[in-house]
């Protein structure tokens, strides 16, 4: 589930990245056009990385990339960097998930050309939920940077080559950056405005909060081709299934900045309680596409968390199928560039 981004910030399209890319799986397969499929792993309350491995093997012949979390809503979890290369030696390419909650500058540019070196290929870059949703509510947050900031010090480590103190990088990082945000929050007549200054600070792909109102987001994107940022950032719209009636009132009530119309619930109501798991995956597919038909999205990124075994049937409902054997020998060779 993609965490709350809540702080604005400052000022790369596309192509801003250095000449030399496409830096990823992820990356080659936006380039080349083809609607792209990313999912989430939540990384275990565990000093095991089985869990994340087991998911990334039950994952990897149906996506491009997944996003390993990072302590989302703000529970503390196996950490995002050892969540993402064990994926990655699953044969999952990852995109490491860093927010700013928990760590000042000097541990976000660290974790980033950690990152780097270990070889992830993807980052995406967030403020974070507010300690007070989580299991430490009494824990002191940092945000000594937002998201914006964040992201703008991933382009230049890897852009200019500098930190942030201004010392030079021997070695810079090659990642390809990514953003979230919420089509759903108010005003939503700023949330492309929005969306444009993390373009302007480096992001290059994004993904949004959940999507279950499909018309309030077709709006957003209308707002962003307006803007002409379809054309400087790649678009993945979120979308996951609901488990139960107990999960929807859930997100509903106690997570920020999810939106979840009155149809929703009535519809999910409106079957039996055995049969809602099922209806959620149906409404899942069918959002996905809906959205695969608005221009300018570019993919989707699934999100079920502690149900990842729900996502193949998703896609293949929605007329995702795995990828081929071709793709899968592009995806191979595609990981190489990764390499440092």
């Amino acid at each position: 589930m993609i965490g709350s981004d809540t702080t604005d910030g400052v000022p790369a399209q596309r192509g801003s990245d250095p000449a030399d890319g496409p830096h990823s799986l992820l990356h080659a397969t936006l380039r080349r056009g083809r609607f792209a499929v990313t999912a989430e792993i939540g990384p275990p309350r565990s000093a095991s990385i089985e869990p994340i491995r087991r998911k990334a093997r039950l994952l990897r012949d149906w996506i491009d990339a997944a996003n390993v979390t990072d302590s989302q809503s703000a529970v503390a979890r196996l950490g995002s960097l050892a969540g993402s290369v064990a994926a990655m030696q699953e044969g999952v390419e990852p995109v490491m998930q860093l927010q700013c909650r928990d760590r000042n500058r000097i541990a976000l540019q660290s974790d980033l050309l950690s990152g780097a070196a270990l070889g992830v290929p993807n980052v995406l870059l967030l403020t974070g939920d507010h300690p007070r949703f989580g299991d430490h509510p009494d824990a002191k947050p940092v945000f000594d940077l937002d998201s914006i900031q964040l992201i703008w010090t991933a382009r230049m480590l890897r852009d200019q080559r500098k930190l942030l103190s201004g010392r030079d990088l021997s070695t810079p990082p090659r990642y390809l950056i990514g953003a979230v945000e919420n089509p759903f929050a108010p005003p939503l007549r700023f949330r492309a405005e929005r969306l444009g200054k993390k373009i302007a600070a480096g992001a290059q792909f994004v993904q949004t909060q959940f999507i279950f109102d499909v018309a309030i987001f077709a709006q957003w994107m209308a707002d962003v081709r307006a803007l002409g940022l379809d054309t400087r950032c790649w678009v993945l719209a979120g979308v996951g299934p609901v488990k139960s009636l107990r999960a929807i009132e859930h997100m509903r009530s106690e997570v920020p900045g999810m939106y979840v119309p009155d149809e929703v619930i009535r519809r999910l109501r409106g079957v039996p309680s055995d049969r809602v798991a099922q209806e959620g995956i149906n409404l899942c597919a069918e959002i996905i596409q809906q959205v695969r038909e608005i221009p300018g999205v570019a993919g989707v990124h699934v999100m079920a968390f502690s149900w990842e075994e729900a996502i193949p049937e998703i896609l293949e409902r929605a007329g995702i199928g795995r990828r081929s054997q071709a793709e899968a020998a592009t995806s191979s060779t595609t990981n190489a560039i990764g390499a440092r």
